[in-house]
């Protein structure tokens, strides 16, 4: 893996991956964290493959001007909780306290976003094991334990064996969108697929989940705009 740069006002960088796979040369640009990436087929030249980003450097820069800026997460910051924004102020107590408009946060400024990070995951645990037991309830079947990551592809998942995994930044939606991914995973427990018969018992436990489906197809992407 290497990396070029597209000249211009600002540079862009591309990183360049070389695939035994691809059969083409491809231009992916991540609504994530905006990261380019162009992949190559081993026998393409890097200078074919730079021009090939040059002869989509309009549509690159539009994408890129139309996508959100990152937030770096600290005193002053403002980040989503529970889908209702927050400010980031200092404050004196032990722990993060939360008012419902601001998030006080004792420490340095460099110890502020592993603090709020570590609060934030700490909620998004005990949401997600109660949004979780709940709907395994209804459903009638246990799951096989809960861990939270930081996924950049899927918001959660379900083992053969029925343990759930969910993204901790579903802390950061509102709370009927953590709710409908909490059924959706346990939803898997009776169903290992997306068939109709799965999307069936979604319904019998959440209800009506396409608003929540939607929402995260919108607005997803901007809950990773959050660095900590």
């Amino acid at each position: 893996m290497g990396q070029i740069v597209l000249d211009g006002n600002p540079p862009i960088e591309v990183v360049l991956r070389r695939s035994a796979r691809a059969r083409r040369i491809s231009l992916r640009l991540s609504q994530l964290d905006g990261r380019v990436t162009l992949t190559l087929p081993r026998h393409v030249a890097e200078a074919e493959g730079l021009a090939f980003v040059r002869s989509k450097e309009r549509w690159l820069r539009g994408h890129l001007d139309r996508r959100e800026g990152d937030v770096q997460v600290g005193y002053g910051a403002a980040l989503p909780v529970e889908g209702a924004m927050r400010l980031v102020v200092p404050g004196t107590a032990r722990s993060v306290a939360d008012s419902g408009t601001e998030l006080a946060v004792r420490g340095p400024d460099a110890q502020v976003p592993a603090r709020l990070q570590g609060w934030l995951k700490a909620r998004a645990r005990t949401r997600l094991a109660a949004a979780s037991d709940h709907y395994a309830a209804r459903l009638g079947r246990p799951y096989g334990g809960l861990t939270l990551r930081d996924t950049r592809s899927r918001w959660g998942s379900c083992t053969a064996a029925g343990g759930l995994m969910f993204s901790w930044r579903l802390i950061l939606a509102p709370p009927e969108v953590l709710d409908y991914v909490a059924a959706h995973e346990v939803a898997h427990l009776a169903e290992m697929n997306h068939s109709p018969a799965f999307w069936a018992v979604v319904t019998r436990l959440y209800g009506d989940w396409q608003p929540q489906r939607a929402w995260l197809r919108r607005e997803g992407a901007s809950l990773h705009r959050y660095r900590f």
